[in-house]
């Protein structure tokens, strides 16, 4: 397995990241992004990257065009589209690369923006990996995010602690009844929205990994 910058500027959406290569690969690949507070080199998507790559799968963590935009601070509601259109990018270049099944996913905002863009274009992708999906703003339980749930027609699997302020395993539950597509919840028992922790880090991405392969060799 190695590690190399992987850096397009081309364009309006430029991807930045590294890309973890697997020695052994079949072709499949998987993006993966972080949430609004962090950037591609966040603990768990490193680790994840690592795993991911021993496991078979290359693996690219990229930082969204926001992130790009300045290192520090939350995306704005107007990034949105732009970060979507990263997000797009990052696929088809990677596809120009690795000759077989895409992946897609990411960690809260991440995972939001990457669920959006694939219900609205189901083709980009063969499968989702949602980390710690914020159902609704802490506190504001009626403020889900689930409008472009039913349009999902995907393979889906979320990872969510069971402490996640941004969504209980029960409201997860409740709202991924909208997706029609296969879909699966796993909990990680004691774990925040953060979901890596001191507690389950030997763990933990060796976890998402096994529940990646078992969920996407059935579909």
């Amino acid at each position: 397995m190695k590690t190399e910058a992987f850096v397009d500027l081309q364009g309006e959406a430029p991807v930045c990241g590294s890309v973890h290569r697997a020695e052994a690969n079949g072709g499949d690949f998987i993006v993966l992004t972080h949430g609004a507070g962090g950037d591609c080199n966040a603990p768990l998507l490193v680790a994840l990257a690592d795993a991911f790559a021993a496991a078979g799968l290359s693996t690219l963590r990229c930082d969204l065009p926001f992130r790009q935009r300045r290192p520090t601070g939350p995306p704005s509601p107007s990034d949105a589209k732009h970060d979507q259109d990263g997000l797009r990018r990052a696929v088809t270049l990677m596809r120009e690369k690795f000759a077989g099944r895409a992946f897609l996913g990411g960690v809260s905002y991440g995972g939001r923006q990457a669920s959006t863009l694939v219900a609205a274009e189901p083709a980009l992708v063969e499968g989702l990996l949602l980390l710690s999906y914020p159902l609704h703003p802490p506190g504001r339980p009626a403020q889900l995010r689930t409008a472009h749930l039913p349009n999902l027609r995907t393979p889906t699997l979320l990872i969510s602690g069971t402490r996640d302020a941004f969504g209980s395993i029960d409201e997860l539950q409740a709202a991924i009844k909208l997706i029609s597509a296969p879909v699966k919840l796993v909990a990680i028992e004691g774990a925040g929205h953060g979901l890596l922790q001191k507690s389950n880090r030997g763990e933990l991405p060796g976890r998402v990994v096994q529940e990646f392969q078992s969920f996407f060799g059935s579909h």
